[in-house]
């Protein structure tokens, strides 16, 4: 029902209901699939979509697992997309996943069923107040009160969740409001154009101060991938002989590693990163996250006096933690369009010299440099049982086609793996935004439905599949041709890397999963899944290729060292 239709059908006096208003609402705005696990409170929108052939129900058997897959499909897709969980358990069951899709910036509509209203003050069974559950990790919630807001909240729900800085949102559902039915006009969608640039005036200010550093560096983060400026962000580094890092929390494809700036991620390591910068008398972060470190520490990443500039539409993110001497708030590749004829007119012959012999000087130590020195250590441990992590990842990379999209949640072994896996589009790489293990498995599922011509291939720790391994049951179901890679080194290894370094402390007590072993083939094919063992390293290329060829979802269990000997 459009929104014209359903106009004229309010003013005649037709009736809608909730359910249907519901449903009609999010194909109107660019929804063609509901992800969900229901329960009692959400069967009027069961039984609606009925009579709704073009909305998609992809079952998640947990609502982690719902709001990750809808996390996923928005990530990759760029378009709204919808989720219903069950009551108060269910939107608790969904909060880590909730925290994930806020770090990454998703446009999900998260809805949840409802006791009827008025029913909630006899403190039913599953009832708790939704919206404040919902609030901390969203951008805006609210609950439906009366029939005839369900077509204005549901329109403002879709605006704000797309309206960049995107992100997740929260409809609370009440039963009463979907069952009941009234003439309604439902509206039409709002969207609201944000891919704008700087002033002119902001903008020879800025090219100004670019030209006027002899020794800029950039960071390049978030918004680069999200508004597709990678081309623009590497031209950026080749007028202004900068060299590039990306940010602190490399969750996404944000620079194209084989371009000769290209120095790799900064840690997460204060000391580190305070040194990394140390040389360079200005730092742009262009769409980037700001120094965003894991651990305190009393020093502090930005080295004292260096000045600041970003650019970008996270207007949060500036001066955050530390002041900004020219804050841009614009859409990073509009802005670097008009941005680059300037800086390349403001160079003259010796200027563009100097910048190119800048870039030339860090070719012993750019991503390239370093990912060769990566691959010959892997070779050194090819041999090694179990598996060395840097030889199972350097067969793994060798193995993926070139239009791989990669989800990545292998953490420890995500060490080795992104100094060797390139960057080449925005869509290449999808990693962890928040920190919050469980998103992989069922993330790469929405991913991969938004990208269903490409290849999909998920990296991703025992510990972490754990979280939501149930997943594995809807990537069979659906007939998702996604090869899932377990790093299993049967234990939380980066937290035996902690204690050692924080405490110096090797007695790791809470930490391996060894007695019993987690059976990942078991676990797989139990979920109809197929799946196999790989033990030695030579092996997991071949693996991986006859598991994309195969059109199928397949799950490879690969055995390997945790460091430890044990």
């Amino acid at each position: 029902m459009k929104s014209g239709t359903t106009s004229s059908a309010a003013a005649g006096g037709n009736l809608i209901t909730g359910r249907s208003a519901f449903l009609s609402l999010l194909r109107d705005e660019g929804v063609d699939r509901l992800f969900g696990n229901p329960g009692t409170t959400e069967l009027p929108i069961m039984h609606a979509l009925r009579s709704e052939p073009d909305m998609g129900y992809v079952l998640g058997l947990q609502e982690g697992i719902v709001v990750a897959m809808a996390d996923g499909y928005a990530r990759a897709s760029g378009r709204l997309a919808a989720c219903n969980v069950h009551v108060a358990p269910g939107l608790g069951n969904a909060m880590g996943s909730l925290y994930n899709a806020k770090f990454w910036g998703s446009p999900v509509l998260v809805t949840a069923g409802q006791q009827e209203i008025g029913h909630g003050l006899t403190e039913p069974l599953l009832y708790d107040p939704l919206v404040p559950i919902a609030e901390p990790l969203v951008k805006w919630a609210a609950e439906v009160h009366r029939l005839e807001d369900l077509p204005r909240i549901v329109r403002r729900a879709a605006k704000v969740a797309l309206t960049p800085p995107t992100g997740p949102v929260f409809i609370s559902l009440p039963g009463d409001i979907l069952n009941r039915a009234a003439a309604l006009d439902l509206g039409s969608p709002t969207r609201v154009d944000a891919a704008g640039r700087p002033g002119d005036e902001a903008l020879s200010r800025l090219a100004e101060r670019l030209l006027r550093a002899e020794r800029s560096v950039i960071v390049s983060g978030h918004e680069v991938a999200t508004s597709d400026a990678l081309e623009e962000a590497a031209r950026l580094a080749e007028v202004l002989g900068a060299p590039v890092y990306q940010q602190t929390v490399p969750y996404g494809a944000h620079f194209p590693s084989e371009h000769p700036a290209f120095l790799g991620a900064l840690t997460r390591v204060q000391k580190q990163v305070r040194e990394a910068l140390a040389p360079y008398d200005l730092a742009v972060f262009l769409g980037s996250d700001v120094l965003r470190m894991s651990v305190w520490s009393e020093i502090e990443p930005l080295p004292d006096g260096l000045p600041v500039v970003q650019i970008g539409l996270r207007d949060w993110e500036m001066g955050k933690n530390y002041p900004a001497e020219t804050a841009v708030r614009a859409d990073v590749k509009e802005t670097l369009r008009a941005l680059l004829p300037m800086l390349e007119s403001g160079r003259n012959e010796a200027g563009r010299s100097a910048a190119a012999d800048r870039i030339a000087a860090v070719a012993d130590r750019n991503w390239a440099a370093k990912r060769a020195r990566l691959r010959a250590a892997a070779d050194e441990a090819e041999a090694k049982d179990p598996i060395a992590p840097a030889a199972a990842v350097r067969h793994l990379v060798d193995a993926l086609p070139l239009d791989v999209v990669f989800v990545d949640e292998g953490l420890t072994t995500s060490n080795t793996f992104l100094g060797q896996y390139p960057f080449r589009d925005p869509q290449s790489y999808f990693g962890l935004a928040s920190g919050g293990i469980g998103f992989a498995v069922a993330g790469a599922i929405g991913i991969h439905m938004a990208t269903p011509d490409r290849p999909c291939v998920a990296l991703i720790g025992d510990g972490s599949a754990m979280y939501n391994v149930q997943a594995l049951w809807t990537a069979a179901h659906l007939e998702l041709p996604i090869t899932y890679v377990i790093a299993n080194n049967r234990s939380y290894r980066i937290l035996k890397d902690r204690l050692i370094a924080f405490h110096g402390d090797d007695n790791f007590v809470g930490m391996d999963f060894q007695s019993p072993r987690i059976d990942f083939v078991g676990l797989a094919e139990s979920m109809g899944v197929s799946a196999r063992r790989v033990e030695r390293a030579a092996d997991l290329g071949d693996a991986v290729r006859e598991s994309i060829a195969s059109g199928r979802p397949r799950l490879l269990d690969v055995t390997l060292s945790n460091g430890y000997d044990t």
